[in-house]
């Protein structure tokens, strides 16, 4: 199963990611973007190739 990951410190907050995402996985929290719903991640990678910081990374879990 893949999941986000959103490294804080290079998140800018825009909301490109939340908005990239077919499947409500990120919301702003704050001033950053968080997986709130990480278990309904497809792996579509939008987010990621979205993100104008390239804040985001994937990783895929059992």
């Amino acid at each position: 199963m893949p999941r986000p990951i959103i490294d804080e410190e290079e998140c800018s907050g825009c909301g490109v990611c939340v908005d990239a995402c077919p499947s409500d996985v990120i919301e702003l929290v704050g001033d950053v973007a968080e997986p709130v719903n990480d278990e309904d991640c497809t792996g579509c990678e939008s987010c990621l190739e979205e993100c104008p910081m390239g804040a985001i990374t994937e990783i895929e879990e059992d």
